[in-house]
């Protein structure tokens, strides 16, 4: 059986519709490789064996009635910041170690539909606040390239439990590069959608004009199906815009013939590593020669990215992060020192540092005398990015990039300077800040791990994104050599 765990979920859904394994079999083989290989890599912090099973038997049940489906029976892992009903949801914080929620996520609930299977919640940086997973109440989680370096965050879990093959696709969520970012690092494919393509509702906040839920997966057309499964108007989110959902299977062409692609200068500037530029220019290259038309082009303000976004997530997530006080959910510390010595409490034993850090500079930036200063600055200069974006787009159909500046790094070995461990985003937080849609395929090695191409696209083009990854994916010709990582199978 543990040749099926390295199959996409594509392929896989062929199986169990072919009747060549049940959906029961293929969980327990997932339950059992997991069980082998969690102690190593440790990418979750609920995981849900029990629940899984349950899900696999009323999974083969619809497969046996002759429904079709391509998420049905097909193990899956969710991030710890979506709500799942019934299932401890963490956000990788002691302030919520407890948190059962009554409901599920929107995405969550499509997935259910769809008959997707739960292997269980996934570690991550607390409250989505990093780029390593270290930074997660629990344990940190180990690369499955190489256990002693960091997987990426902040959705590191997602893509060490798809690299470690412990799942056939995974639920992240991308705030300032947390999907794309260990997507690249674990050479898996991972894709932000545009900024209320997806419902955000029962995404527990970290900066909500900036949150986005998206798939990790093995391949990218896996990442269409998913999309599929999520994407679309939900009336409990306002920020979900109301557009029909196309089917982004239909954008997986071989041929990328007469597309303008545009290489921003200032995304290979000073501080990426000279390999990973050249492993990324090679796969330009690539692309150029089956047919796309590549220029260079300028983002001027994406050099300011980092110092907005740090200026505005903060202030967000000092805002979202006030409703932890020890009063209606959650950890409740100090209760006879009266309210607000519970509340102080409460907070102070509940978050992390790197959360509390990003509390403070969020506070201070909002605060009288000086708001005007940082937090409306940030946003001027936020729409001048997406202005410089909106003219770009006039010139080119996408744009391609590294993902990260580095491959991945060894796990304590940045988590001592705030700013080098910031700057791992600086590549993909400007298509945060834009809102626009953002992908990571895997587009070769550098020192034995894995670099990730990105690929941005227009507000809600996704189509255009995802066949440009594909065309990528199958000149590559990468997916044997993504198999394995450790020899953990």
């Amino acid at each position: 059986m543990k040749e099926l765990l390295t199959l996409s979920v594509a392929e896989i859904s062929q199986k169990l519709h072919a009747r060549e394994v049940s959906a029961v079999e293929l969980t327990e083989a997932v339950l059992t490789h997991i069980s082998e290989t969690e102690p190593k890599v440790q990418a979750f912090i609920t995981p849900t064996p029990e629940l899984a099973l349950e899900m696999a038997r009323q999974a083969q049940a619809r497969l046996d009635a002759g429904e079709r489906t391509p998420l049905l029976g097909v193990p899956i892992g969710i991030k710890d910041n979506l709500c799942t009903r019934g299932v401890r949801t963490t956000c990788a914080s002691r302030i919520l170690h407890n948190f059962v929620p009554p409901y599920d996520a929107t995405v969550v609930r499509r997935l259910r539909e769809m008959g997707a299977v739960f292997v269980g919640k996934l570690n991550m940086d607390e409250f989505a606040m990093g780029s390593s997973t270290e930074f997660s109440a629990f344990h940190p989680t180990r690369n499955p390239w190489d256990l002693e370096r960091v997987p990426g965050g902040s959705s590191g879990g997602s893509a060490a439990a798809v690299a470690a093959h412990m799942a056939f696709a995974a639920l992240g969520s991308d705030t300032g590069g947390s999907i794309r970012q260990p997507a690249s690092l674990c050479g898996v494919v991972g894709l932000k959608p545009t900024y209320g393509r997806v419902s955000r509702y029962g995404l527990i906040a970290y900066a909500s004009s900036l949150d986005q839920i998206g798939p990790l997966t093995k391949t990218v057309e896996d990442c269409a199906i998913l999309l599929n499964a999520i994407a679309g108007k939900d009336p409990y989110d306002a920020t979900s815009v109301d557009l029909p959902a196309p089917d982004f299977r239909e954008a997986l062409v071989d041929d990328i013939k007469g597309i303008r692609l545009g290489v921003p200068k200032e995304f290979f500037g000073q501080g990426v590593q000279p390999e990973v530029a050249e492993t990324v220019r090679k796969a330009i290259g690539l692309l150029e020669s089956v047919g796309a038309e590549v220029q260079e082009v300028s983002l001027p303000m994406a050099e300011q990215s980092l110092a907005i976004y740090y200026i505005l997530a903060p202030a967000e997530c000092s805002s979202n992060l006030a409703r932890y006080d020890g009063v209606r959910y959650g950890l409740r510390v100090g209760a006879e020192k009266g309210h607000i010595g519970m509340m102080e409490a409460t907070r102070a034993e509940g978050f992390g540092k790197e959360v509390i850090q990003r509390i403070i500079i969020g506070t201070y930036a909002l605060s009288s005398g000086y708001y005007d200063a940082f937090y409306l600055k940030a946003q001027k200069g936020r729409t001048l990015l997406r202005q410089q974006f909106d003219a770009v787009f006039q010139q080119v159909d996408a744009l391609v990039s590294p993902v990260a500046p580095t491959p991945a790094f060894k796990i304590g070995e940045l988590v001592d300077d705030p700013l080098a461990m910031k700057l791992a985003d600086v590549l993909t937080i400007p298509v945060n800040l834009a809102g626009l849609p953002g992908l990571s395929v895997p587009c070769g090695f550098v020192n034995g791990l894995p670099v990730g191409l990105q690929i941005i696209g227009k507000p809600f083009d996704e189509m255009t994104v995802l066949r440009i990854g594909y065309v990528w994916e199958q000149l590559a010709c990468l997916r044997d050599e993504l198999r394995q990582p450790k020899g953990l199978l």
